[in-house]
């Protein structure tokens, strides 16, 4: 399955987007409209990157605009970078999120005790591979971490790119703890510690930092995706997220949306144009003891 990208905007600008279209030429919502699954049969899903590997830029798939494509989180009008708090340089693996998820703000985990953040659920693919920005990739899930951010449940998928030449020998969360020593470890560290150079605290997990295993992460996807079910079919308060899509809906949904005011909103943005430098600020380190 396709789905190919265009770019809008500068990149490293406020206008920058990524929009997202199916194998016909159709755009479509990377949110809404891109399965959860790869292949339901062998429990297998579709991860939409969104920040490759060593890179810093804080791209997220835009729940609360149209179409949803994937643009720059801003701060107090500021482009977002996440900080290199060593040893890490910026995200540790291609990070990304689940479509068809929302981990609803209503709804309070009964293993967290909180309630969802009101995104997609989010994946860390730890293959070999560095993916570019917008890339759909098939991966297999290993395990689940449950980071408590700012009192919201933050679940971390821990999976793999099902062609990696690695994927064979992981199948399990344990399997990574035995092949991968050290990574499990740094991906707490580094979830634990990325807001404190923006002054905020150290988050916090539930199970004291446990990663559950790969039918624990599994069930959590599929609660996930019953969430946005309700939300696509309007029994859930959407909020301020947009659930415009081009595929799911049928057309007596005030979510559905044509195919030319799909392409009236692509348009609607900033062609794209000359790529903007980064700021030599994000490459600083940043040092402090672990609590």
């Amino acid at each position: 399955m396709s789905f190919p990208v265009e770019e809008r905007g500068n990149r490293n600008t406020l206008s920058y987007r990524l929009f997202f279209k199916n194998a016909k030429g159709k755009y479509i919502s990377p949110f809404h409209d891109i399965p959860m699954y790869a292949d339901e049969a062998q429990n297998t899903f579709h991860m939409v990157v969104e920040v490759p590997r060593w890179t810093n830029a804080k791209m997220e798939i835009a729940t609360t605009d149209p179409m949803n494509p994937i643009k720059q989180d801003v701060k107090k009008g500021n482009l977002r970078y996440v900080a290199n708090v060593f040893p890490h340089k910026g995200y540790i693996w291609n990070y990304g999120a689940i479509p068809q998820t929302w981990e609803d703000p209503a709804h309070k985990d009964g293993d967290t005790g909180c309630c969802g953040d009101n995104d997609p659920i989010d994946v860390c693919e730890i293959g070999t591979k560095v993916f570019s920005r917008g890339e759909v990739v098939e991966v297999k899930v290993l395990g689940i971490l449950a980071m408590i951010d700012e009192g919201e449940t933050d679940w971390k998928v821990i999976a793999i790119n099902v062609e990696d030449p690695e994927a064979g020998d992981l199948n399990d969360i344990a399997d990574v703890q035995r092949l991968k020593p050290g990574y499990l470890e740094s991906t707490i560290d580094w979830f634990r510690r990325y807001k404190v150079p923006d002054g905020k605290p150290e988050n916090q997990f539930a199970f004291n930092g446990e990663f559950k295993d790969k039918d624990f992460a599994i069930k959590t996807i599929k609660d996930t995706h019953r969430f946005w079910k309700a939300l696509i079919c309007q029994q859930r308060n959407a909020g301020g997220l947009n659930c415009k899509n081009t595929c799911v809906s049928s057309g007596d949904s005030p979510f559905c949306c044509s195919a030319d005011e799909a392409l009236a909103i692509v348009n609607g943005t900033s062609p794209c144009g000359t790529e903007d430098p980064i700021p030599c600020s994000v490459d600083k380190w940043f040092y402090y003891d672990k609590k």
